[in-house]
């Protein structure tokens, strides 16, 4: 199944932009599921479904969920419990709420799924999410402790401190699988990112920024909609000067490379199938994620070359160190620890460049650690 995730800059139109795509695959013939807590209410279409992510909703019940789980921990404690009348949701709740709505649509019956996710900047730290939660646990949690649980009464007399109980390795270990999940879909071949524009000042910043975020995280680009262009020929000296600006910066978002789709604004806001019709984007292809290779560069340099494609990224935003075996990678206002392919690992970095967007880590073998060659 295909999965088009729609973000853009706040106020540029993106749910409007989601759900004309949704309606339009649906009309198309495709089993479609538009996944928007926003959305409004749609033209009846049989393949079309909508799935509203309710955060209050979807905290209480996992609230309540843990706190069955540890209700011995909590009763020793001498704990009151909450009832699910007297919960309110939490900040932070949301993107938790959303990503398991993600998680639902790709487990469904459906051809197509338009998912439409907060703007830029919350989008990208959403997806990113699943993976980053993960690493911490498996940091702080790891499974392979569990192996010792028959030793931990000895362990708790030496240490002179109480193991964790059997309870807390079980819920960590299913929001493990439950992250894994989430995250298995946001990097599915077939999931793929829509971003939609209002053409201004701010808008070729906003798609360098994106693209960068989105190739950090190995996320695919299939377009950008710009979207809301008025009308050229306008006699109304205001309003033509507003214009040209405006194609002015659509200019700029042509010249930027990539899949452009250009949508006009309609004079009021979108009402009912007819206007949703005119502000759905051409159909795209899913466009394969940047590849990352390990180049071996031995025989020539004696070393191995990583290559990191970061579209738009500047030398001096960029920051890596080496931790363990994993390297931790700043490109402008984003992070990401990137685990090390094997042979990395038994390696030194002793460089790194950035070319046309390329960025290339330089890696020499440990001879301690790298097996002997053959000779010819």
């Amino acid at each position: 199944m295909r999965i088009i995730l729609v973000t853009g800059l706040g106020g540029a139109g993106r749910t409007t932009v989601a759900a004309a795509t949704a309606l339009a695959e649906a009309r198309a013939g495709r089993r479609t599921l538009l996944v928007s807590e926003d959305a409004g209410r749609l033209p009846d279409d049989g393949n079309l479904r909508v799935l509203r992510p309710e955060p209050a909703a979807d905290f209480r019940r996992e609230f309540l969920a843990l706190q069955a789980r540890s209700g011995v921990a909590l009763d020793l404690l001498g704990a009151a419990p909450f009832e699910d009348a007297e919960l309110t949701e939490l900040p932070g709740s949301r993107p938790f709420a959303l990503l398991r709505a993600l998680r639902e649509a790709a487990a469904g019956d459906h051809e197509l799924a338009v998912v439409d996710l907060p703007p830029l900047p919350e989008a990208l730290a959403v997806l990113a999410l699943p993976e980053q939660l993960r690493r911490y646990l498996r940091r702080l949690l790891p499974r392979e402790r569990q192996a010792a649980r028959a030793l931990r009464p000895m362990l708790a007399q030496l240490a002179g401190v109480p193991m964790p109980a059997q309870w807390l390795y079980e819920t960590t270990a299913r929001w493990e699988d439950e992250l894994a999940a989430v995250q298995a879909v946001v990097e599915a071949p077939g999931t793929t990112v829509r971003l939609v524009l209002e053409p201004g000042p701010a808008a070729t910043r906003a798609l360098r920024t994106a693209r960068l975020g989105l190739a950090l995280h190995r996320l695919s680009l299939d377009s950008v909609v710009a979207n809301r262009l008025l009308p050229a020929g306008s006699e109304d000296p205001w309003l033509a000067g507003l214009t040209a600006e405006q194609h002015r910066h659509l200019a700029e978002l042509r010249t930027a490379g990539g899949v452009l789709h250009e949508l006009p604004h309609l004079g009021r806001a979108p009402r009912g199938a007819d206007d949703l019709a005119l502000l759905a984007p051409a159909g795209t292809d899913a466009v394969p994620a940047p590849t990352w290779t390990v180049e071996d560069r031995r025989d020539e340099d004696g070393v191995l070359v990583w290559h990191v494609p970061l579209p738009g990224a500047a030398k001096e935003e960029l920051f890596l160190v080496r931790r363990g075996d994993e390297l931790l990678l700043a490109a402008g206002p984003f992070r990401r620890n990137l685990p090390l392919p094997g042979a990395l690992r038994r390696c030194a970095v002793t460089g790194a460049g950035l070319v046309d967007g390329d960025l290339r880590v330089r890696f020499t073998p440990d001879p301690g650690l790298w097996p002997d060659r053959p000779t010819p």
